[in-house]
């Protein structure tokens, strides 16, 4: 069967300022249309990303290598390898490798695994954050980047581990706790720096502590959105997904980035666009299309 992921490269790569980024393709899931684009109504939101039978639409799951200074930062790491074929099937999701695409992609673009020293979260939800840590040959699970430091919002571990009924189905202690027993944690509060170039900025709405990332170097800046804007289809200031749990603050967080975006002419980097991996506002949509890049 031919998955989605195989015609596109493994990774792509761009620079901001002297500062060069890689986008790795770290493999794709499909997910609820409905779920994904909330309140719009299908006939406005199929234009743009076509269903299947199921009413699943097509996503990537890239993450984000950058060559900091004096850093090789991964931005998020995908499903990672430890579910089931059922769990796979639900959410759609493939990314085989050795051990997953994500690897497979870190090396095409020029590194070894064990060269990252920073492993950062957007957040904790489980295509985010499956791949911080792996099940090994043994059936043991500990973190996949053993030599990293890993960085989350100190929030944002303690919500995940609330495990309401809202919440449990996305965050998965797996994919987190190994880290915190090894002892790897590097909390962040707030907006924050995390090495030369590379900065934290809180954009709540999907989770109360989600972030997105800011790569800057001579003056030009990237934002890595994450899931307060996961694909360019959700440019305009509603299209929030269902699955935010504060949709009305998810709004307030893209109109302040989308202020800030095209005042300043960002490269808005997003998460799960199947086709888009990255672009500047267009000033002649309203800020709701992209010049591609």
């Amino acid at each position: 069967m031919t998955t989605m992921h195989e015609g596109l490269p493994l990774s792509r790569s761009t620079t901001v300022g002297s500062i060069r980024i890689h986008g790795i393709e770290a493999g794709v899931q499909q997910l609820d249309g409905g779920a994904m684009f909330g309140v719009v109504p299908k006939p406005l939101w199929e234009r743009r990303i076509p269903a299947d039978p199921r009413n699943r639409i097509p996503l990537a799951l890239p993450c984000l290598l950058v060559e900091a200074p004096n850093a090789l930062l991964l931005i998020d790491t995908s499903a990672g390898n430890k579910d089931d074929d059922k769990f796979g099937d639900i959410y759609g999701i493939s990314n085989r490798g050795e051990p997953t695409r994500l690897e497979d992609g870190i090396r095409d673009a020029g590194f070894d695994p064990s060269d990252i020293d920073i492993v950062l979260s957007t957040h904790l939800h489980f295509d985010h954050a499956g791949g911080n840590t792996w099940r090994d040959h043994n059936g043991e699970i500990r973190p996949a980047f053993p030599d990293a430091r890993y960085v989350v919002q100190r929030g944002e571990l303690e919500f995940a581990h609330s495990q309401n009924e809202r919440i449990r189905a996305s965050y998965l202690l797996e994919n987190f706790d190994p880290v915190t027993e090894a002892d790897l944690w590097d909390l962040v509060e707030g907006e924050a720096q995390i090495t030369e170039g590379v900065r934290v900025l809180p954009t709540p709405g999907h989770t109360p502590y989600h972030q997105s990332v800011l790569v800057q170097s001579d003056g030009d800046t990237a934002c890595y959105l994450a899931d307060v804007c996961p694909t360019s289809a959700h440019l305009p200031l509603p299209w929030i997904m269902g699955y935010d749990l504060e949709p009305l603050v998810t709004l307030e967080s893209k109109r302040s980035l989308w202020r800030r975006a095209y005042e300043e002419d960002w490269l808005l980097v997003f998460e799960h666009d199947p086709r888009v991996p990255w672009g500047r506002l267009d000033p002649d949509t309203h800020r709701t299309q992209l010049r591609e890049e």
